[in-house]
């Protein structure tokens, strides 16, 4: 079976991954109830047989479920289903929600900030970081890039206790980073924000730079929304993941 060629109807054409393909499979199995919560998924040896794909594919596809909150890893017993829906993602120490809220209230005036307070400094350093950002095309370089950015930008807030926030949460903020490039294609959306915000800070622009650091994590929002809570297609029930 071709687990490579899935499409969203409806949405602009994006090939799907592997570990997509297999992370919808597993997750429409567990809520139809084919799997019930306590009970054990089959062996990742099983597993990998049934749905032919390769170890690590399906063990990024058990992470996903996992930080779905569907279901826990028990060492040495397998992985067991504790939820049959997805509620609220979480991302290392924190919950999706928890965290998206304390963005806001912090990286939002952050970035008016340091819209007026900027150096040459900061803003050369936004903009190198930027360009390889952009450049760069392996996800794991992008996701560390990605949180450096953040740090970057409070940084030129010229707030020491704004960087000791974001450093706080920056493994959850890697985390949510490779969970929604992983499931939802973010990083050339997320490069576009990223320049909006770079560009509204080297202008000085307080409003430009709130503004577009708020569409930002209302794009993160909604991307997770549309994860969290898919549109309901039909799907087949029986059978391995199809393309």
């Amino acid at each position: 079976m071709n687990l490579s060629d899935s499409r969203t109807a409806g949405q602009p054409v994006r090939r799907v991954s592997a570990m997509e393909a297999v992370l919808a499979y597993l997750r429409g199995a567990i809520e139809r109830g084919d799997y019930a919560i306590g009970d054990k998924l089959p062996s990742e040896a099983e597993l990998c047989r049934t749905l032919e794909v390769s170890r690590p594919v399906l063990r990024e596809a058990l992470r996903a479920l996992q930080t779905m909150g569907l279901t826990v890893s028990r060492t040495g017993k397998g992985t067991f289903v504790v939820a049959s829906t997805v509620e609220d993602p979480t991302f290392g120490d924190y919950s999706a929600s928890d965290l998206l809220e304390v963005r806001r209230h912090v990286e939002i005036p952050v970035a008016g900030y340091a819209a007026r307070r900027r150096t040459p400094e900061n803003l050369d350093h936004l903009a190198h970081l930027l360009d390889r950002m952009e450049q760069e095309t392996d996800t794991t370089a992008w996701v560390a890039m990605d949180t450096l950015f953040h740090l970057a930008v409070a940084e030129a807030a010229q707030n020491p206790v704004f960087r000791r926030v974001i450093e706080e949460i920056r493994d959850a903020l890697a985390r949510q980073s490779a969970f929604l490039n992983e499931l939802g294609g973010r990083r050339e959306q997320s490069n576009r924000e990223h320049r909006a915000i770079v560009e509204a800070l080297i202008d000085g622009s307080e409003n430009d730079a709130v503004e577009a650091m708020a569409h930002h994590l209302d794009r993160v929002e909604t991307t997770l929304t549309d994860i969290v809570r898919p549109a309901r297609t039909d799907t087949p029930t029986e059978g391995g993941p199809e393309a």
